[in-house]
């Protein structure tokens, strides 16, 4: 690379140096609003100093010494809040319009071969658009195989989140329009077999096992239940937790009857009842809300889908790109509209917010119309439309996250956690779409620009 002379050089040498992520061992960031979901009031004119990858101290300023050899970042105006945690996200998945054949068969237009292949190389452009719509966790709630790979590879990588993976979904069936070599769901095809499939998911250094708990058109429940047990069984004995997706009330109450500690959709046919919310609460089962894949496949599958402009910016365009390709897909080939965000979902949202449950914030993102890293905020949106407070929404997507995702230091501001949180230019108590005006993210204690992660195009 050819050197740039005299004050050019230097000039240059200065906007890198500004620009890049801070290297300093020990930061401190002063003078900002920190607003992390447990304290009663937020704090003003705050120091949060930040030593290598963890915070070792919160508090006022005029009580919290800064030590020598600290890089000071002024954030007096900002608004400090934990970074977000999308607690359920499908990496194999683009968003856009060619990712579930099983949904919407356009492999005449782009085959399922092509699609997955750009959405296992787009893998590290789509983690840095997480970390630029300030989510700086994420819990993949399965896939195929090779996504347990690219967690391995992003931990590497500063400019990443931390993923949390599940490996391939267990399930009562597996669609063959999704059948490739490297499979995302995996059947159960019976008791034996379901422990099997746990023991090797395991064996590849899944974090959690998923179960898709589906009914099967024409096939009796029961053995698919006693195939839920024994995975659940078979997790729980070898130390590790079970997500379950079982949207509706009957499996749901199936799923936790089992020993399911998360709760993976809500439940969206009928409200829940009081024994129930007692169960979930008393078991401390994560309750994760995916509301907003619900109205992704209704819009996008319509024509109606409408992105706000944050979601531009971030979104991956060539996924935005495919989804205006459904104003050239005949009316016959979309099929009947999907089932949008139902009463019953708000409703049982209100119910267990109100009982105490942990309910943790999951867009579904990688889903027809749902994308990722823009994804989770509408799904806060969502949730403050159903009748959560912003702090409420705001716990869902730290406190509640870090339980779905089992790590507990990822929760709120403050000293020992990871130095994992966002500079906000405005107050998200006052609005929640506040948490898209970030100025910076901070993932393990190195601060990044979110235009510098994902430039904009001219």
């Amino acid at each position: 690379m050819r050197a740039v002379p005299g004050r050019r050089g230097a000039i240059l040498a200065a906007l890198l140096l500004f620009l890049a992520p801070i290297a300093s061992a020990r930061v401190a960031l002063v003078g900002g609003t920190v607003i992390d979901g447990f304290r009663r009031v937020p704090l003003d004119d705050a120091v949060v100093l930040v030593d290598g990858d963890r915070i070792a101290a919160v508090g006022p300023r005029s009580e919290t010494p800064i030590p020598p050899d600290t890089e000071i970042v002024e954030t007096t105006g900002k608004y400090l809040v934990p970074g977000l945690i999308d607690a359920h996200v499908h990496l194999f998945q683009s968003g856009g319009l060619y990712t579930r054949p099983d949904v919407i068969d356009l492999r005449d237009r782009r085959s399922y071969e092509d699609e997955t292949a750009m959405v296992r190389a787009k893998i590290p452009d789509t983690l840095r658009r997480y970390l630029a719509s300030g989510v700086t966790s994420v819990l993949d709630a399965g896939g195929p195989r090779w996504i347990l790979e690219a967690r391995r590879r992003a931990r590497e990588v500063e400019t990443t989140p931390t993923v949390v993976a599940a490996g391939p979904l267990l399930a009562t069936h597996a669609p063959p329009e999704l059948e490739q070599d490297d499979p995302p769901i995996l059947r159960m095809r019976s008791v034996e077999h379901a422990r099997e499939l746990v023991a090797r998911n395991l064996a590849a250094q899944a974090d959690l096992i998923k179960i898709w708990f589906v009914p099967v058109p024409g096939e009796p429940l029961a053995p698919h239940a006693e195939r839920l047990r024994a995975a659940i069984d078979e997790t729980h004995r070898r130390g590790a937790r079970v997500a379950v997706h079982a949207t509706q009330l009957a499996l749901a109450r199936l799923a936790v009857a089992a020993g399911a500690d998360i709760l993976a959709h809500g439940i969206e046919d009928a409200r829940i009842d009081t024994a129930l919310v007692r169960e979930i609460v008393d078991r401390r089962v994560v309750y994760v809300t995916t509301l907003a894949v619900k109205e992704g496949y209704r819009e996008a599958l319509s024509g109606k889908l409408a992105l706000s402009p944050f979601a531009r910016r971030f979104g991956d365009p060539e996924a935005i790109a495919t989804l205006e390709d459904i104003a050239w897909i005949p009316a016959k080939r979309r099929g009947p509209a999907p089932k949008g965000i139902t009463p019953a979902m708000t409703w049982n949202l209100r119910r267990l917010q109100a009982a105490g449950a942990i309910v943790a914030a999951g867009s579904d993102a990688g889903n027809i119309g749902t994308l990722h890293g823009p994804g989770l905020h509408r799904e806060l949106e969502l949730l403050v439309a159903a009748g959560l407070s912003p702090l409420e929404a705001l716990r869902a997507a730290t406190l509640g996250g870090a339980a779905a995702l089992g790590r507990n230091e990822l929760r709120r501001v403050a000293p020992g956690q990871a130095a994992d949180l966002l500079v906000l230019d405005a107050d998200p108590l006052a609005d929640i779409t506040h948490l898209q005006r970030i100025h910076r993210v901070m993932k393990s204690g190195r601060l990044h620009d979110p235009s510098e992660l994902v430039p904009g195009r001219d």
